[in-house]
């Protein structure tokens, strides 16, 4: 179950790293960032390996709490994990880890509130962040039990608790670990990032109270630093138009052009256009309709780690049969957004 669960691609990072208009802090930062972010990729694969080793054994699941703590730990820029504990993370005058209780606390409402689920786990689990790891670290990450955020270099990225999609779509990667556990390559890994930016996009929407067409479709637009925006970059994904030159890394817009090998950073770009075009399509706000189905398939498929788009596509057909009895609209606008991409 290999998984390089960074909101930022490594090979983003790398062409960062060789940037020559960028400074050589800069370029090393990135350099950096890279070299310990496929070291720390061991451990979340020793994570998901667990989980899907122990829940294919039939392991119990009991409650372990109403709701979920919520921690947070200060790294203070070492690569020590977990780092010194946060007493009193939510009136901390630091305004990186109070972001990061808050905005932790408030994804485990939207997935109370929308889904009924308790926490990552659906059990209560503790939902546990890092803050300030490393230093000029361009990256934040699940690592399998916990968050893991950097502070950014100042210049490409700034502190990556900034952005609430961000904290969202990570989060996802552990919830898709504790339900269809989908692996890291070919289409899984494709869906497997899709359904974390779609997540992600789905939290941040409901924070601003937007509907499908007020909302933007960026990933990582609060997490630019000026450099980056003096470029004209605008984000690392477009979910409404994943062929967008503005973003750091554009993606591929049709099923047919994702190849084998493609960092699933890449290939989630058809599913996140399938998803933002069936919301658009059902309209209003897309937790309440098209996200219900993508959630629905995301918790009740069982384990599938190697699950294919066109399944996973034609099991939300199915669900939106189900879940939307007789709403031509809503059946429609799923149909239609898989349509878009060639499924």
């Amino acid at each position: 179950m290999s998984c390089n669960c960074f909101i930022v691609p490594n090979d983003v990072l790398d062409r960062l790293s060789r940037d020559k208009t960028l400074s050589k802090a800069l370029r090393q930062a990135s350099r950096d960032t890279a070299r310990v972010s496929l070291q720390m990729r061991k451990v979340r694969e020793q994570a998901g390996e667990l989980t899907l080793a122990t829940r294919s054994r039939g392991a119990r699941r009991v409650e372990l709490a109403a709701a979920p703590a919520v921690v947070v730990y200060d790294c203070r820029h070492t690569q020590t994990l977990p780092g010194a504990l946060i007493p009193n993370p939510k009136t901390s005058r630091d305004a990186t880890p109070k972001r990061a209780f808050v905005q932790t606390r408030k994804v485990a409402d939207f997935y109370r509130k929308i889904f009924k689920r308790n926490s990552i786990d659906d059990a209560g689990m503790t939902m546990m962040s890092s803050v300030h790891y490393g230093v000029n670290f361009n990256n934040a990450m699940w690592n399998g039990s916990q968050m893991v955020y950097g502070d950014g270099d100042s210049k490409i990225f700034v502190d990556f608790t900034k952005g609430d999609d961000v904290i969202g779509h990570e989060l996802t990667h552990g919830v898709t670990q504790h339900s269809l556990q989908l692996g890291y390559s070919g289409d899984a890994g494709g869906l497997n990032e899709s359904l974390s930016d779609c997540f992600g996009s789905m939290f941040r929407q409901w924070s601003a109270d937007q509907t499908v067409d007020e909302a933007d479709w960026l990933i990582g637009h609060d997490i630019l630093g000026p450099q980056a925006k003096s470029k004209g970059l605008t984000c690392l994904r477009n979910m409404a138009n994943p062929a967008d030159q503005s973003c750091l890394a554009p993606q591929p817009t049709q099923y047919s052009q994702i190849t084998p090998g493609m960092d699933p950073h890449y290939s989630s770009g058809p599913p996140n256009l399938a998803f933002s075009t069936a919301c658009k399509s059902a309209g209003g706000n897309s937790w309440e309709s098209i996200g219900q189905v993508w959630y629905a398939v995301l918790t009740g498929s069982g384990s599938i780690p190697d699950m294919k788009m066109k399944d996973f596509a034609n099991r939300t057909r199915q669900v939106a049969g189900r879940l939307f009895k007789g709403n031509a609209t809503v059946i429609g606008a799923v149909d239609k957004g898989w349509k878009t991409i060639g499924i």
